[in-house]
């Protein structure tokens, strides 16, 4: 048998095993993940963090990086915590990560809205009565008050012009939009 002949068959299990087995590559973007993740468990709330029931190693590593001052030990301190993210099941932080994010989110998106209605209603009549038509249960006669006061504001030279009405109609917009009871005042 010549060379050129000879045919290399690779060993089937050592094929099997590399197929299964993460390459470098993967690995690394896998810690990077977590790492990221870390960062975002050290932004949230710490009755967030509580409530997670993560391990007591994982608890003081991110308390550490709290009382940490300087860039490379948080640096640093954000390794190990991506490192003893490795041995935590990670779905449980990515849903409270999420869920906070969601929230900031809609918080911002009820403030957008209520900055809307607000101009809306600074504006003209006609929005007062798609506001009762969506918020029936609202005090209508207290919402024309602080309409009338913050249409005053506004026209009100600038030096004049204190802001208050104008904030309290942000107010009461915002709280009917939560659902929380305007009727009294």
């Amino acid at each position: 048998m010549t060379p050129s002949e000879i045919t290399h068959t690779p060993d089937t299990a050592d094929d099997a095993a590399s197929a299964q087995r993460p390459s470098k590559t993967q690995l690394k973007k896998e810690m990077h993940e977590l790492q990221d993740l870390g960062e975002a468990l050290v932004a949230l709330p710490d009755e967030r963090v509580a409530a997670l029931a993560l391990p007591e190693s994982l608890l003081s590593a991110l308390q550490e990086f709290k009382r940490t001052r300087s860039h490379e030990g948080r640096r640093r301190q954000m390794q190990f915590i991506g490192k003893l993210m490795r041995r935590t099941d990670p779905e449980p932080i990515r849903q409270a990560v999420a869920a906070m994010r969601l929230g900031q989110a809609k918080d911002a998106l009820t403030l957008h809205q209520a900055e809307q209605w607000r101009s809306r209603m600074i504006e003209g009549d006609d929005a007062l009565t798609s506001w009762t038509a969506e918020f029936p249960a609202s005090d209508v006669q207290r919402l024309r008050s602080l309409i009338r006061a913050a249409r005053k504001d506004a026209a009100a030279a600038p030096e004049q012009r204190s802001g208050r009405a104008y904030r309290e109609l942000f107010q009461f917009i915002k709280q009917a939009q939560l659902g929380e009871d305007t009727r009294h005042g």
